[in-house]
């Protein structure tokens, strides 16, 4: 379809003037199927041709012949409807899709170009929440959709590995450690000792004091310090490093915060040479104030430097190693200021790669008992959710389908999907309410209901091998099989257009940064799918209509899997 959208671009171009991109741009899907495949609204030509739209709508209409990937041209009040030809466009897409299989989809559009994803970022010594689901399941299926359109993609765990909170941590650790609790279960028995930190020191600020003193002997290298901090991290990334594992999720690099304070130093040389940054109290700040921004700490009075100094020396190591053509940070919209700041100050400091800079942001996930806080120990664990989730699943597939041999596998498949795609269903900007029924939610718009559309595909092609069909499905004579008149039931065409729209799907999640446009999309697929199954007999039919829609619905097999590869979820062949 993306083809037929070009087509489009390159025809109007020819009556309008405008730029065949700029066509293709602006062009709708109409909100029903009878109104064709794309709609080009004549508003903006209106404006400039000082016609009504409706008028330049018809006038246009008159002069656009049928062509062989045209089928026809139709005004609608003002708009200007196209329809592809059906034949044209399924015994091309068809065929494609079967003959590229895993790789239907893949581009070579970002050829040459680089994309750095910094995603996910958990705190090192601090349990893998819920809340960290949005940055790491959003960045994974990111990095999935800029790969297949052909871009090197890097992506970055930017591991929250220092600041004053291991200053607590080793003081909490050395009043109140156990050396064999830490080796059994490091992330959570750090994380316990965290949080009796904060309630020891509602009773002894003292504890307080203390704790700075040990993060500033640990910036001074002191060895008892460093030796302890080394071990809470490498302790700390063998557990989120399991938990990646099994969410299916790999990342290229894991250089956190601290990786950056060899840089600082010349980082903040290059603030004051720029004129950028300036020293008001003892402290070095720079003054955005002009750009419509508060001003920014750099350095504190004392020396110490900020999140935001590592986040200047990060962006710039990544250009000089990288040379990306885009840099994506997926974190939370509560952090807009600090990326417009962080953006403009690398602006002002000369960086033209700047404007590459995007801040992918998101809604919070919020909680029937409040806001999560790690201090006071109110806190969802990721994996408690993950396992509730495969148990649920396990239930609900050894009652529906008792002899499945592989349930626990299935299971897995099942759980993990409906809590990844729970999460991108929804627009990313939009804040969520965690709710257990409706993460857990297995009808409607999730992923069981994508992944059962996948494996009853699947069913369908076992049992027709059983029958002795041959389901390699040459596709040689298919042209033949649509010249007789085959696939042209609404169900059938409907089917085949929401296929041809995969691709667009991809490079529109892509464009916008919105991974719930390819579960949408997922979902609308699965849809028609399932209007198709019950209409349209498959196995039932006659020998070559049967042969044709083995064709289409492998077609819809192969996106469905692909599709959910993007989106970081599995698509079982029986459930």
């Amino acid at each position: 379809m993306l083809a037929f959208k070009e087509e489009i671009g390159y025809l109007l171009s020819s009556l309008t003037g405008m730029h065949p991109g700029e066509v293709a741009s602006s062009l709708e899907i109409p909100p029903e199927p009878g109104l064709g495949e794309y709609a080009f609204p004549c508003y903006g030509l209106a404006r400039s041709q000082k016609k009504p739209p409706q008028v330049i709508a018809a006038e246009l209409a008159a002069k656009i012949k049928p062509a062989e990937y045209l089928e026809k041209v139709q005004s609608a009040g003002p708009y200007l409807n196209f329809y592809v030809h059906r034949p044209y466009l399924f015994s091309r897409l068809l065929p494609e899709i079967t003959r590229l299989g895993p790789e239907y989809g893949r581009n070579g559009e970002g050829q040459g170009h680089t994309v750095v994803i910094d995603y996910s970022a958990p705190n090192i010594a601090k349990p893998f929440g819920i809340g960290h689901l949005r940055s790491t399941v959003i960045g994974n299926a990111l990095y999935r959709i800029y790969n297949i359109m052909g871009y090197r993609v890097v992506g970055v765990n930017h591991l929250g590995d220092w600041g004053t909170q291991f200053g607590k941590l080793i003081v909490a650790y050395r009043h109140w450690g156990d050396n064999s609790r830490l080796e059994e279960d490091p992330v959570h028995y750090l994380y316990n000792l965290y949080v009796l930190f904060h309630k020891e020191a509602e009773k002894n600020p003292e504890l307080e004091e203390e704790a700075r003193l040990w993060f500033r002997n640990l910036e001074m290298n002191d060895k008892e310090a460093v030796q302890l901090w080394e071990r809470f991290r490498a302790l700390s990334l063998e557990e989120f490093k399991r938990l990646y594992s099994f969410l299916g999720i790999q990342f290229d690099s894991y250089q956190g915060e601290s990786f950056y304070n060899r840089l600082l130093e010349k980082t903040i040389t290059l603030a004051v040479e720029k004129g950028l940054a300036k020293e008001s109290q003892g402290a070095l700040i720079a003054d955005l104030e002009p750009y419509g921004l508060p001003p920014c700490l750099l350095r504190k009075k004392d020396g110490a430097t900020l999140y935001i100094t590592r986040d200047l020396a990060a962006a710039i190591y990544r250009y000089e190693q990288y040379r990306f053509h885009k840099l994506l940070y997926v974190v939370g919209a509560e952090q807009t200021l600090h990326f417009k700041q962080l953006f403009k100050i690398l602006e002002l400091m000369g960086y033209s790669w700047a404007r590459d800079c995007v801040h992918i942001s998101f809604g919070l996930i919020y909680f029937k008992e409040g806001r999560m806080s790690t201090r006071e120990g109110r806190v969802i664990f990721l994996e408690d959710v993950l396992n509730r989730a495969l148990d649920l699943a396990y239930n609900i597939i050894k009652e529906k389908n008792p002899d499945l041999l592989h349930k626990e596998k299935a299971a897995r498949m099942v759980g993990l999907g409906a809590v990844i795609f729970g999460d991108l269903i929804n627009d990313r900007i939009k804040d969520i309410e965690f709710d257990w029924d409706k993460v857990l939610d297995f009808s409607g718009e999730t992923a069981p209901y994508v992944q059962y559309a996948h494996a009853r595909i699947c069913s369908i092609f076992r049992k027709a091998a059983r029958e002795g069909e041959d389901v390699s499905l040459p596709v040689d004579n298919f042209p033949d099989l649509l010249e007789a008149g085959f696939l042209s039931s609404p169900e059938e065409e409907q089917l085949v257009i929401t296929l041809a729209r995969f691709v667009e799907q991809v490079r529109r999640a892509a464009q916008e940064y919105r991974p719930s446009y390819l579960a949408r999309y997922l979902v609308d697929l699965a849809r028609d799918f399932n209007k198709f199954y019950h209409n349209c007999p498959v196995l039932t039919a006659e020998k070559s209509l049967r042969r044709a829609r083995l064709l289409l619905i492998k077609g819809v097999r192969i996106v469905l899997h692909n599709g959910l590869a993007l989106l970081g979820i599995e698509a079982p062949e029986e459930m």
